[in-house]
């Protein structure tokens, strides 16, 4: 026996094909607010079980419905038909008429013997036309005509008889569930007054989960609580109200912890640098003493960096800062030391930061780029709730690798970039703090003139 070779068919996966973009294509399409996505949390399921249940109704219980009355229609059509071709030849016709309209509902009229109409075109949705048409068929079985499209209210029904033609008006409600309507007025009604009271209870839950959020925005910039804000809701929302509340004081101690050490700690080397000053003034002068007066004003310099950059501007309020007219003192101070600054500002110069702290970040990124750069463009797009600050020069750059380096506190590269005798190191990790503690970031890349690219983006 020669041994059967298995040639297994290759595995077509489908999420890894063309369908792989669907999931993609809804998180595109779905809300990202909470409260949307709550309601459609809500909705999706009401409107899904609604149309399980209009389907289930309407081929269930509806369609029964419909063909017991329509069995039932035709059945006293099949007892006229009998007794119409069983009659004797005297008898009088009117008394089957009368019968039918009193205990049978049927209006009835024999007609001369012609042929039936042509067939009307079936509507797209009956449930009567299909079922009336097959119950003739099954009982009557013989040619007949329908119409259940003319009057509303009314079945035309035409039998072909042997020697004439029996005329059947049907009341519509007889044969048919007319009432099936009431069902879902009254299934939509209630869906919407549910769903309207699932709102109102729904937004009363996300309201303490959006000022939580706006509060937690508003202190990551710096503004004041809302003395309105406090914790409500849900269980879970307190709980994490409470968190951020307590956070919010354990910071604030911490910095003004620090700040009241790092003030006895700036008085303290204040009063020994004053102490030095005074003694080298008594010695006189001599190229020594300059010497050693130079190193203490260094001293004094880097002191004031060090602490500005750990005391930080925490403390400061927010207000308002005319951004144009603190980019246009850069053009002064530019032609003073020789450099070409060029400023372009678009949308509104207004903007809601901490004044001063956010004056010292653009400052120390200018500074920077006139230091090293004969050419400075500052550009600024105050556009909805985002700020972008770009600061370009033509300066040498600094290289990629070395980009993160720059904003860590004391680094200074050994390129001629950094190279500035009175430097300490702390001027982009100053601006970078700053900018951070306003909710945004700084980011370096390469200048369109050939230097480097400072981005500042803040939430304004």
């Amino acid at each position: 026996m020669r041994p059967r070779v298995s040639r297994a068919l290759p595995r077509i996966d489908l999420w890894r094909g063309p369908l792989r973009r669907i999931p993609r294509f809804a998180q595109r399409l779905t809300p990202k607010s909470l409260y949307a996505r709550s309601l459609i949390i809500i909705i999706a399921p009401m409107v899904l079980l609604q149309c399980v249940v209009t389907v289930v109704f309407m081929e269930r219980h509806w369609q029964l419905v419909t063909q017991r009355l329509s069995t039932a229609v035709v059945r006293d059509i099949a007892a006229i038909v009998d007794l119409v071709e069983t009659a004797p030849p005297d008898a009088d016709p009117e008394q089957l008429v009368r019968i039918a309209r009193e205990r049978l509902d049927l209006t009835i009229a024999l007609l001369p013997l012609e042929p039936l109409p042509a067939p009307a075109e079936r509507p797209f949705f009956s449930i009567l036309d299909g079922i009336l048409s097959d119950e003739l068929e099954d009982r009557i079985a013989r040619p007949f005509w329908i119409d259940t499209v003319g009057n509303s209210k009314i079945v035309e029904i035409r039998i072909l008889l042997s020697d004439r033609v029996l005329r059947v008006f049907a009341p519509r409600n007889s044969a048919y569930a007319s009432n099936t309507h009431i069902f879902l007025v009254w299934m939509v009604a209630t869906s919407l007054v549910l769903l309207v009271i699932a709102v109102l209870f729904l937004r009363n839950q996300i309201r303490p989960i959006q000022a939580l959020a706006a509060a937690a925005e508003g202190f990551g910039r710096g503004q004041p609580m809302p003395q309105e804000f406090r914790p409500r809701g849900a269980s879970e929302v307190r709980r994490a109200s409470l968190a951020f509340i307590q956070m919010r004081d354990r910071i604030e101690r911490q910095i003004e912890q620090r700040t009241q050490m790092l003030n006895g700690v700036s008085h303290d080397l204040r009063t020994v640098l004053t102490r030095f000053r005074l003694q080298l003034a008594l010695l006189g002068e001599s190229e020594d003493i300059d010497e050693l007066q130079r190193d203490i004003d260094e001293m004094q310099r880097m002191l004031e960096g060090y602490l500005a950059f750990a005391k930080g501007e925490a403390g400061e309020d927010v207000g308002e800062l005319d951004l144009e007219a603190m980019l246009n003192r850069f053009v002064g101070e530019g032609t003073l030391k020789g450099r070409k600054v060029s400023v372009d500002v678009a949308g509104d110069p207004r903007v809601t930061v901490r004044p001063d702290s956010f004056s010292r970040m653009v400052t120390n990124i200018v500074a920077n780029a006139m230091r090293h750069g004969e050419t400075v463009h500052i550009t600024a797009r105050h556009e909805g709730r985002w700020l972008s600050v770009v600061v370009e020069d033509d300066g040498p750059g600094i290289a990629p690798s070395e980009r993160e380096e720059v904003f860590k506190p004391f680094v200074r590269l050994d390129t001629a970039r950094n190279i500035d005798s009175g430097g300490t190191g702390l001027g982009l990790a100053i601006a970078r703090d700053i900018a951070r503690s306003h909710g945004g970031d700084i980011l370096l890349g390469d200048s369109a003139l050939g230097g480097l690219r400072a981005l500042v983006r803040v939430p304004a």
